[in-house]
């Protein structure tokens, strides 16, 4: 079993997160600005600022695995890039492996194709800030951290959040950074993205790679 930090463990990816690996065993400790109205048993809760350092220390150091759940709107707008590259510095110099919780638009619809956030034209203006804050992590920040740092970045399916639920079905399709189902986007619950985000932490089989899960 292994002891795993989430940093926005009580949002939307970040919750079920938490419960699946408590679920099967884990030592898991969730960081979040406020705490849970409902806290999942064997789960210890830290309240903080993701974007301060002392916050972020301990959790970090006394962790195998840290995963980063955090999203790039409200009170991370400005802050988000920063904010990881801070996370990636501790787990780096901790020794500590690192999994992102990423979005679809850094993901592409075949191998050597551009990436989806190349051609936001179809999607709203006000979402483009985040949209393109998401996928800098992949397509610049994380690959130029130090080769000692072991990351995995997890991008869901387009139709992913808690505007759209889904249900847990107990399967997962894995791809690469090509998404598994390009010709609508595909879909996946919080549960079973949570299901596949768990079993790349306990398998360990990919090192400083994009992945993606899709029902």
């Amino acid at each position: 079993m292994s002891r795993i930090t989430v940093i926005g463990g009580t949002g939307y990816a970040g919750s079920a997160i938490v419960a699946e690996a408590a679920a099967r065993g884990h030592q898991v400790t969730a960081l979040s600005r406020s705490l849970p109205e409902a806290p999942i048993p064997n789960v210890a809760y830290v309240q903080g600022d993701a974007t301060d350092e002392a916050t972020l220390s301990a959790p970090i150091e006394g962790a195998d695995v840290v995963v980063g759940a955090l999203a790039p709107r409200g009170p991370l707008a400005g802050t988000f890039r920063d904010a990881y590259s801070t996370v990636a510095r501790l787990a780096d110099a901790s020794g500590v492996r690192l999994f992102v919780v990423g979005g679809y638009s850094s993901l592409r619809p075949a191998p050597g194709a551009d990436r989806f956030v190349t051609d936001l034209s179809h999607i709203p203006a006000e979402l483009h800030d985040e949209i393109r804050a998401g996928a800098a992590l992949i397509i610049e920040d994380l690959p130029a951290t130090p080769a000692t740092l072991d990351w995995v970045f997890v991008s869901p399916a387009l139709r992913f959040g808690s505007r759209m639920p889904g249900e847990r079905l107990g399967r997962y399709r894995l791809g690469d950074d090509v998404a598994v189902q390009p010709e609508d986007g595909g879909a996946i619950s919080a549960a079973d993205y949570a299901l596949g985000f768990v079993d790349l932490i306990e398998k360990g089989d990919h090192h400083r790679a994009q992945v993606n899960l899709g029902h």
